[in-house]
């Protein structure tokens, strides 16, 4: 009856425990019985204080919720794991309605660091989002003028130049001249216009949903490389052929994989001039992994690795920042393309990076 009622905890990313006023564990969600190692048939009627390295602080903690003492206490613990060493872990124990009943919440500190980190890159994902919109949005409509009266100019002087041959120039330039300098601003304002369209093609372009294999997506992206970059780099599989196809837009996909893998190219330009370039398409299947604030039973782990000199440490914070580049003449979209892709997927993009090994991470929930 007891899991009927608190059922709903084994959708929490942390670990739960419903206890009594003695610490007895009444129920434990998945997320515990995960962590603990152990069954939860054998957790429940045990005393949690005992998972502890120090089992008075919980005792101590459970005396007061028993006396009202508090609505909810936190503290930081060691939880005893099997065959594990003991995990850092927030505690949170909070009074429930029901009578004689405690709910012990632990957060693993990695697991808090990494979700705060998560939230900041997304709250910053979706700053930069409004901010590429609103840019280039401002950028558009006076480009658009630019252009135009680029036009007219040039349309002017050359009208000018074939009906008056032989009339004076204009003082300080030729018409000639002149046609050269409105053909520059033309040309300028065309790539200007280039950058805006690539600014807004994620919000533009509808998101087409169908099955996706994502072995078809790394197929599709290494050829493309291999294409690019013929001699001296090896496109490497290693793929777990048991993923299941899911949902999702192949196109942003093949974008997302390509615009990283792409990246990668570009920075192993010494190892594949010396023949030694590799990148590594690798899939794999994450089993009960949190991220975004959400649990997945399943989850795709598409990792593009590669052996250059690595991200540059004065960027590392903010490759996925519109902009930031860390090559010469590189615009600094693709990263940030290639993360609006994957979190319209509800995933994220992970990057570890040293010299001569750089990894970076495409987490996709799977069904």
């Amino acid at each position: 009856m007891a899991h009927t009622r608190y059922q709903a905890l084994d959708l929490l990313a942390t670990l739960v425990a419903v206890v009594s006023g003695e610490g007895r564990v009444l129920f434990a969600n998945a997320a515990l019985e995960d962590a603990l190692g152990i069954s939860r048939r054998s957790i429940t009627g045990s005393a949690l204080q005992d998972c502890f390295t120090e089992p008075m602080l919980l005792q101590n903690a459970l005396s007061g919720a028993r006396d009202n003492e508090f609505a909810a206490l936190r503290y930081d613990a060691w939880l005893k794991r099997t065959n594990h060493e003991p995990l850092p872990v927030h505690v949170v124990v909070a009074q429930t309605e029901g009578v004689g009943e405690v709910v012990v919440e632990l957060l693993p500190l990695e697991q808090q660091t990494r979700q705060e980190r998560e939230e900041r890159l997304m709250d910053q994902a979706q700053a930069n989002k409004e901010l590429i919109r609103n840019l280039a949005h401002e950028i558009k409509n006076p480009l658009g003028g630019i252009r135009g009266a680029a036009q007219l100019l040039q349309m002017e002087f050359s009208s000018r130049q074939s009906g008056q041959a032989h009339a004076p120039s204009p003082p300080g330039a030729s018409a000639k001249e002149l046609i050269e300098y409105t053909q520059v601003i033309i040309h300028e304002a065309d790539r200007l216009q280039s950058l805006v369209d690539r600014l807004l093609a994620p919000h533009r372009r509808p998101h087409v949903v169908g099955d996706v294999n994502i072995h078809e997506v790394c197929e599709r992206v290494r050829s493309l490389i291999v294409a690019e970059f013929p001699k001296g780099l090896r496109v490497v599989r290693d793929y777990d052929t048991s993923i299941p196809e899911f949902r999702g837009d192949r196109e942003q996909l093949i974008q997302a994989v390509l615009n990283v893998a792409h990246n990668a190219a570009q920075a192993l330009v010494e190892r594949t001039q010396a023949g030694d370039a590799r990148i590594t398409l690798r899939t794999r299947v994450n089993r009960q992994v949190t991220f975004g604030k959400q649990r997945y039973r399943l989850a795709l782990e598409l990792h593009v690795i590669d052996n250059g000199p690595g991200v540059p440490d004065s960027i590392k914070d903010r490759i996925f920042f519109p902009l930031v580049s860390g090559r010469d003449g590189g615009s600094g979209l693709g990263l940030t393309l290639a993360q609006t892709f994957v979190q319209q997927h509800h995933g994220l993009i992970e990057c570890e990076s040293q010299p001569g090994h750089t990894d970076f991470k495409l987490l996709i929930p799977l069904p």
